[in-house]
């Protein structure tokens, strides 16, 4: 598996070396993500606030997506890395300087901003690298390994620090990871950019939504990531009705984590023989089941099994959804396209966190589990028909090129 074009020469481990760099960065917001909102329960802060503080860690990602795409497409990989190992050390040494809750929404923001454009980076570096659609899903499903175990990772040190040092300790750790970041990418070698045809008219992000394919791919990623998020928020508010520790909300969460990261490794040995829309339908069914049984749970073990399920069926999608869209996409607005479908998602991941400790204050957090499963089950149509791509492209087992 390579990862640079045939003309270039591809160094040994530089797949690897890019999952450790976003291990890193990923690992201090996911651990923000949860610090930050505990600190601000035990503050006496609701469950509205608790929301708004965890919107802010997308609301700098709906903004920065699209323009960030686009700097991508021109400037390649590390430039953009070394910005965000900047921005998110920066905003996770804030809340070690003032752990106040105001502090803790600009860290939110920083952290947050920073992962994301870093993701794209990484997406369209690793994307335009793979040589055929099935080595498409081998690289973006090696390649999600790496928020998987920063899921485990930065919510696990994060609540174990809350526990034995405090909270200030946890904030000093999530600001050192992202140094870590630029040692690992930093010696990456850049692919060459893409040729733009001279005087052609400025392409529109909104043009790219005009292919069906795109608008049902943006459909369901955008209620799959609602998945991810109403879990992430919803855990931490149950174990703390329930009296559970940092450190064992941390390890529910954690079990999520290692469960996605484990489906992930298994993913690139049946890469050849999946359909991205059979997974992705699958994943869909399976989860909108788990959201309607996961409030019934009322014990640590119970919750962690239902993590462990939800993270198979949820860690399985996002390499199918990445392969997909790299296929449907032209190679010079690959950065565009991840820039429009993260700005999608975030401009949800924005609402829902509010929308989530709005209903959940009204009605109860276990509701929220309940309209998201079914809209997840509902919206399960929408992913099968994205089954006409793999007529497109190769069909597993074949080396077909797709572009």
């Amino acid at each position: 598996m390579s990862l640079a074009p045939a003309h270039l020469p591809a160094p040994r481990f530089a797949l690897a070396r890019l999952i450790a760099g976003q291990i890193c960065l990923h690992a201090c917001m996911a651990g923000m993500r949860m610090a930050a909102p505990l600190l601000a329960l035990r503050a006496g802060y609701s469950a509205m606030a608790v929301g708004f503080l965890l919107a802010l860690f997308a609301l700098t990602q709906v903004f920065l997506a699209l323009p960030a795409g686009r700097y991508v497409d021109r400037h390649g990989l590390k430039r953009p890395v070394g910005f965000c190992v900047v921005a998110a050390a920066l905003g996770a040494a804030l809340a070690v300087a003032f752990p106040v809750f105001p502090v803790l929404c600009l860290s939110a923001l920083m952290t947050g901003g920073s992962t994301g454009v870093a993701v794209i980076s990484l997406q369209r570096h690793v994307g335009r690298a793979a040589q055929n659609a099935t080595e498409l899903k081998k690289v973006f499903s090696w390649l999600a390994i790496g928020p998987a175990v920063s899921n485990f990772v930065g919510p696990l040190t994060a609540g174990l620090l809350i526990d034995y040092s405090g909270f200030r300790a946890a904030f000093l750790l999530m600001a050192l990871l992202p140094l870590a970041t630029w040692f690992w990418v930093r010696r990456t070698v850049e692919l060459p950019p893409v040729a733009v045809v001279q005087g052609a008219a400025p392409n529109k992000a909104w043009d790219l939504l005009r292919e069906p394919l795109m608008r049902r791919l943006i459909l369901v990623n955008w209620l799959l990531s609602s998945c991810w998020d109403v879990h992430t928020f919803v855990v931490p508010i149950l174990g703390h009705e329930r009296g559970l520790s940092a450190s064992v909300i941390g390890m529910i969460l954690g079990a999520f984590a290692i469960a996605a990261a484990f489906v992930r490794v298994l993913l690139p040995v049946f890469a050849s023989h999946v359909h991205e829309w059979f997974v992705v339908t699958s994943a869909m069914v399976m989860t909108a089941v788990l959201f309607g049984v996961y409030p019934l749970m009322t014990t640590p073990l119970a919750m962690g099994a239902c993590s462990v399920l939800l993270g198979l069926a949820l860690g399985s999608v996002q390499p199918m959804i990445m392969s997909t869209l790299h296929q449907i996409t032209p190679e010079a607005r690959h950065g565009e396209a991840l820039g429009l479908r993260l700005m999608t998602i975030n401009a949800s991941s924005v609402m829902m966190p509010m929308l989530f400790g709005t209903a959940g204050a009204v009605v109860g957090v276990s509701v929220v589990f309940w309209i998201v499963g079914l809209a997840v089950g509902v919206g399960a149509r929408t992913a099968w028909r994205l089954k006409p791509v793999s007529s497109l492209t190769a069909s597993p087992g074949t080396t077909e090129t797709s572009e």
